[in-house]
């Protein structure tokens, strides 16, 4: 095929858009359309500071117009994140992120502009790189170290702010509250984008900049020419792709063929064929720095459907075209998002769709990867095929998919969010385990806290008995607790007082967001952007939300019990005795120990232990859903997902009277502390499901089956599963293996490479986890 000319004017007027790739040629209202004609650099660090300087000075020079400074900046870093084809890829698609640059969620724990000090550093040290430009590269450096969108974020706190939030090293220090800094938890209507195509798009955002004025109007021709930009990373990897096809013959060849052609094709017409769907929303999606990619069932089901009927393509050619783009995605190594779902309530075409989920499920199946995080929701009615595939995918070794409760989810959202049935239904778990409503809103989870640190740091009257500084809410120095009842107000207090400044930062977040950047990809496919003329964070999203993670709910319902019954109704020893053995680390104090350990834990379907955990969640959940009270924002909601958090920040976490010892690992999400379910699998199921579903966007639920049990008597699995979901249980992520296959994996790791594991929110290879995870892991009850 012709290679295509990315010089020349693409004339697709009939399809009403006129696109142009020649250097700044076009001015609409301040908006200037440019291109980067840029080669994509491999290794060079000098060129990569030729680009930095480059890049820089695009935001330098458009520092009073957000919307030609956005434009620029990803006209110029995106030919540079381009990766090329791989040798079974039948997709483009690949891409890196860059040292400095612009995303809504960085490596490096920022957003919108930011720079990732751990690359910038690889080319400071590199020895081939210029004394000049290690002079330019410093300077660029510098600057960036203010202009950080995270930095520019935490200067804006105001004193009391600043007082609770005093750190962002959630995994590096103690502390009870934490910010995060991202724009992440977004699912973009890539429904809209292939029913519509790049050209239909930009007719529908150029038709509303014909009667806008002013900042809209800057907002609409800046989206259009963002449209333009996905068309020529298309053309550029359609002649990459031109390149590559004369190495090839026979089969190989074929398939970049017909790769190109599919390139070349969305460029200029909507989508025709599911290959084309799906490399359009997929380009789309990587690019965007949207990690979690949506409904693919819903999304693509009509287009396969129709393919497959007129013979466009078989169910094995689609099942091997899933596998290498679940493989793409498996390389990029986002391990706490990637998020694909499949089934539930509120598809358009659910009979094409299951159809489709299928063969999705088929595909992730035979590939047994870490990512993407495949998830099943279902309900009663849906078509059984899915929840039997689901099983055996499970059964067969997979950590997938992820399974939610739509009868139970569905009503919860409703309540939660306070939202209709119509649009409780779209709700899309994200990342971890956080509930969004589907291209509707954003959640993004800016803070998490640490329920067992803000009980210890109460116990010791505002001092962290890791460090001996004071911490948390001023004033409790003369605290004198006498009481269970004492002891609660403090606690409440305490957690009252950093989750109201959590909220506040959050909001902080989104607006400092709108201030810098108008995130021209996410507003082209978000409702209601374009029909209200704003960008996603500055009122343009239907629902602005946003997420609390919070850690150590189980241990800290589980140290108020011991307190409770020990202290205070047993009268065994005193409170002020009880936090000297905490302080020792039980050292000295093994009969205690003993008693604390044995005292009611929450996963036994014990009324004592249970109504603690519910008194713990109610508290944090009504607390944090309130702060929308007191903020502009549509919701603020806990997600008690529990990744790998709970052991990071359990290893800066002094003693706790649940008979945890200092600085080992918390409970995982809402499940009990590891070996602490004694009384079977019923009884933890009857406990889990008691906390409230309509008072928060999500709650992870661990479970881990023995082979013989899950594969042999299947029937039984089945019917424990059932149960559990139609007496409330939101959703279950399970782990089936031997625990002879763990401990076999740490003696002789390269024998078990491909084993995976369920961390949290998230599956890994069980080689490739940390110790301490792994630790933790093992300590979870296998049925």
């Amino acid at each position: 095929m012709e290679r295509l000319n990315r010089r020349k004017f693409i004339n697709l007027s009939a399809k009403g858009i006129v696109m142009s790739t020649v250097t700044p040629v076009l001015l609409f209202n301040g908006i200037k359309r440019v291109n980067a004609n840029n080669v994509l650099m491999e290794g060079d660090n000098n060129k990569w500071v030729d680009y930095f300087v480059r890049f820089t000075e695009a935001y330098q020079k458009n520092s009073n117009n957000i919307y030609q400074r956005e434009l620029e900046s990803l006209q110029l870093q995106f030919p540079q994140q381009m990766c090329k084809i791989q040798p079974k890829d039948l997709l483009a698609g690949r891409i890196e992120m860059l040292g400095i640059g612009f995303t809504p969620q960085s490596d490096s724990g920022s957003f919108a502009y930011y720079m990732n000090e751990d690359k910038v550093e690889n080319i400071l040290s590199d020895s081939t790189v210029t004394s000049n430009n290690i002079t330019r590269f410093k300077e660029i450096v510098n600057f960036w170290k203010d202009e950080d969108s995270k930095v520019k974020v935490s200067n804006a706190y105001p004193p009391e702010m600043k007082k609770a939030l005093p750190s962002d090293r959630w995994n590096q220090e103690p502390g009870i509250a934490f910010p995060l800094y991202r724009m992440s938890g977004t699912f973009l209507d890539s429904k809209k984008l292939v029913n519509l195509g790049l050209p239909g798009l930009k007719q529908k955002v150029q038709d509303k900049a014909k009667s806008a004025t002013g900042e809209k109007r800057n907002f609409y021709w800046a989206m259009a020419a963002t449209v333009d930009l996905v068309a020529d990373l298309c053309i550029r990897y359609a002649n990459m792709v031109a390149d590559e096809i004369p190495r090839f013959s026979g089969s190989r060849k074929k398939e970049l063929e017909e790769l190109e052609r599919i390139l070349k094709n969305i460029v200029q017409q909507k989508p025709e064929t599911m290959k084309e769907a799906v490399q359009l929303a997929f380009l789309f999606n990587q690019f965007s720095g949207s990690f979690n990619y949506g409904r693919y069932d819903d999304i693509f089901g009509d287009f396969y459907i129709n393919d497959l009927k007129t013979g466009k393509i078989t169910k094995e050619e689609a099942t091997k075209y899933f596998e290498s783009l679940f493989q793409i995605i498996d390389d990029r190594e986002k391990v706490f998002d990637s998020r694909i779902i499949v089934g539930g309530r509120g598809r358009i075409n659910e009979k094409s769709a299951n159809e489709l989920a299928l063969i999705l499920m088929d595909a992730h199946h035979n590939l047994k990867n870490v990512t993407p995080q495949f998830t099943l929701r279902f309900y009663q009615g849906q078509d059984e095929r899915l929840w039997e595939k689901a099983l055996d995918m499970i059964g067969d070794g997979c950590s997938f998919p992820l399974m939610y409760n739509d009868d139970v989810n569905i009503p919860g959202v409703q309540n939660a969010f306070d939202l209709p049935y119509k649009e409780a239904q779209h709700y899309l778990p994200f990342g971890c385990g956080e509930y969004v409503i589907n291209h509707r809103s954003v959640g993004t989870p800016s803070g998490v806290i640490n329920l067992l640190q803000a009980l210890n740091v109460t116990l010791h009257k505002g001092i962290n008995p890791t460090t001996g500084e004071k911490m948390g809410i001023p004033g409790f120095e003369d605290l004198n607790i006498n009481s269970f009842e004492e002891l609660w107000e403090a606690y409440t207090r305490q957690v009252e007082y950093h989750v109201n400044q959590l909220a506040k930062q959050e909001e902080l977040e989104y607006q400092k967001a709108a201030e810098i950047a108008p995130h021209l990809m996410f507003s082209l496919l978000f409702d209601d952007c374009i029909e209200r003329g704003k960008p996603i964070f500055d009122g343009g999203v239907r629902y602005m939300g946003g997420t609390l993670e919070t850690y150590g709910n189980t241990n800290t319902a589980d140290s108020f019990s011991a307190i409770k019954k020990l202290v205070f109704e047993e009268n065994r020893f005193t409170l002020n005795e009880m936090i000297s053995m905490l302080d020792a680390n039980f050292q000295g104090f093994g009969t205690e120990h003993k008693w604390m350990l044995e005292a009611p834990k929450y996963g036994n379907d014990d009324e004592y232990a249970d109504e603690m955990i519910l008194k713990i969640d109610n508290h944090i959940f009504t607390t944090t859903r309130n702060q929308r009270l007191k903020t502009g924002l549509h919701s603020y909601l806990v997600v008690n997902i529990n990744n790998n958090a709970n052991t990071i920040m359990g290893g800066y976490t002094a003693a706790s009277a649940d008979g945890r010892k200092a600085f080992s690992y918390m409970a995982n999400a809402n499940t009990p502390t590891g070996g602490m379910d004694k009384n079977g699998i019923t009884a933890m199921m009857n406990s889990i499901v008691k906390p409230d579903a309509g008072l928060h966007a999500g709650m992870v639920q661990n479970m881990k089956f023995s082979k013989r049990i899950f594969n042999e008597q299947r029937e039984l699995v089945d019917a424990v599963l059932k149960t559990y979901f139609q007496k409330g249980g939101t959703q279950c992520m399970i782990s089936v293996m031997g625990r002879e296959d763990l401990e076999l994996a740490l003696k002789e790791p390269e024998k078990y490479a491909n084993l995976i594991v369920r961390v949290g929110g998230y599956s890994a290879k069980w080689v490739e986890l940390p110790s301490d995870i792994q630790a933790e892991i093992l300590s979870r009850t296998m049925y």
